[in-house]
Formats: structure tokens, C-alpha cells, sequence
């Protein structure tokens, strides 16, 4: 199964959601809370590419992008593969 690292904040509606989808596909991720921690956010933001909000989403060091783009990945049939490690 792939490392999963998902940056979020406590009252982020978009991290609840694409951690939703996460756990009913019933995969483990480690979670980064940002909420109150400028240093964390700022490691977030350095890697993925200049993006500052949260979600942001890696699976296998590769920067998959926020709660939109993990959906569009698992309506594109693309998801599961990066899950599998393919």
C-alpha cells in the first residue's frame, strides 16, 4: 500500500472530505495538522510547489494536489493504481 501524507487544518470541510474517501477505500495516511503551525505550513508549501491551501495530498512523495484533484483522480479510475503503488 503507498505512504499517504495529507496537510490539513481541524475545520477544513475539504480535509474531512478527501480524508473520507481515504478511509472508505480503507487507507492509512498520516495526517500533518497546520492549524496553528507556521513552520508545518510552510514545509506544505515549499512542497507542493507554492500551494498554501489544505488540503494538500502525497501519495509516495509525489504531490497529488488538494480534495478536488484526489476526486478527480478517483473519477478518472486513476486513484487506485497510485494506492496499489503502480
Amino acid at each position: 500500500m503507498a505512504e499517504v501524507i495529507i496537510y490539513a487544518t481541524k475545520f477544513c470541510p475539504y480535509c474531512v472530505s478527501a480524508k473520507r474517501l481515504l478511509k472508505q477505500k480503507g487507507v492509512r495516511f498520516k495526517e500533518i495538522d497546520v492549524t496553528f503551525n507556521p513552520g508545518l505550513r510552510a514545509e506544505m508549501t515549499r512542497k507542493a510547489g507554492g500551494r498554501h491551501t489544505v488540503p494538500q495530498i502525497f501519495i509516495n512523495g509525489r504531490h497529488i494536489g488538494g480534495c478536488d484533484d484526489l476526486y478527480a483522480l478517483e473519477k478518472k479510475g486513476q486513484l487506485d493504481p497510485l494506492l496499489q503503488g503502480a
